[in-house]
């Protein structure tokens, strides 16, 4: 029985020397520690020896099983890394040097818009503030002037979370914090208000052409002495024709807002269908850009400001409908669709 495991381990080694790929290996590993392998057909003629005899050979075998496992082994790896070299071998040369062409992605065009807003009202004087999404029903609704009773809360129907707190509907729920972070500058140094606060805002709404339910606005107040209406509007053309880049129609109608009075709706020409009517502008040629006003008493009473002494003004300008008009996009759905191919067209206009 000895002779067997001599023979057998002669046979596998010449064998071994003879693969030239990782099938023929495959073959060969089959062939000896399969269930009907080689090896394994040892441990059947063991019925004819005695006990003793037995547990010699069996150990023998074994010893035999792990050698040939261990051959198999470093056989493979072999394999592999003869065949690692052989696909290098057959790769292209190319200089590591050279930059890798490699396509570049873009930025969300609501992010191209709102860069551009932010840099145009920074050259105005204007800071850039930052707030939660996440916020009390104070700042949301109370300290803009909309209590827990008040029918305007109708039109802000939002998502409410289990703390009692909620993903605000409007970015004036920043105004307060703003107010009360400024005054003390205002007051004692004479300097004005002037801060935008971009982000983006939920309401439980209907979708279509030009709603969704999630979205993007920005913020933006002035408070000092005399500041008049004359000021908002200043600010909100030289804004738009930085924007666009060239005159745009505008009109100013009133509009009922709790914590601006008095307040206004700021219309732009629809640029999608050029003021003749299309499903984005509900087919009346203007599109809602803009909800503006002088800031209310109360609110400025609330942020820690005499309303006796200062005014100011306040806008929520809509992000994603100014996105729609400065690239011609007739769904706002297609904003937050995901869709590359549809956002892959935007570049930076930096570089």
């Amino acid at each position: 029985m000895e002779n067997k495991i001599l023979e057998l381990t002669a046979r596998f080694e010449k064998e071994l020397a003879e693969i030239r790929d990782l099938a023929e290996l495959e073959d060969v590993r089959v062939a000896y520690l399969g269930k009907k392998g080689t090896v394994t057909g040892l441990l059947k003629g063991m019925r004819e020896l005695s006990n003793e005899e037995k547990k010699s050979f069996g150990q023998k075998v074994n010893e035999l099983k792990g050698v040939v496992a261990g051959k198999i082994a470093d056989k493979t790896e072999e394999l592999k890394a003869k065949e690692v070299e052989k696909e290098i071998a057959l790769m292209p040369e190319f200089d590591l040097s050279v930059p890798a062409q490699l396509s570049r992605g873009s930025y969300h065009p609501i992010t191209l818009v709102q860069r551009q807003c932010e840099q145009i009202f920074t050259s105005m004087g204007f800071t850039v503030e930052d707030y939660a999404e996440v916020v009390t029903d104070y700042e949301c609704f109370e300290a803009v002037n909309i209590p827990k009773d008040h029918p305007a809360r109708d039109m802000q129907d939002t998502y409410y979370l289990t703390n009692g707190q909620l993903l605000k509907s409007q970015t004036s729920a920043a105004q307060n914090a703003i107010l009360r972070k400024y005054k003390d500058a205002l007051v004692n140094d004479g300097v004005p208000i002037k801060a935008i606060f971009p982000g983006r805002c939920f309401r439980n709404e209907a979708t279509d052409n030009c709603h969704e339910n999630t979205f993007f606005q920005m913020e933006g107040m002035m408070v000092d002495k005399d500041i008049s209406i004359s000021n908002l509007i200043y600010f909100m053309k030289t804004m738009l024709s930085e924007v666009f880049q060239r005159d745009i129609k505008v009109r100013l109608r009133p509009g009922f807002f709790p914590f601006v009075e008095p307040g206004f709706e700021l219309d732009i020409n629809c640029l999608i269908c050029g003021g003749e009517g299309c499903s984005s502008c509900k087919h009346s040629g203007w599109l809602e850009l803009c909800p503006c006003g002088m800031i209310h008493p109360e609110v400025l009473r609330m942020g820690g400001i005499d309303p006796d002494e200062y005014t100011g003004f306040a806008f929520g300008l809509g992000l994603t409908r100014l996105v729609m008009m400065k690239y011609g996009i007739s769904d706002i759905r297609d904003l937050n669709s995901g869709n590359l191919k549809a956002l892959a067209q935007f570049t930076d206009d930096e570089g």
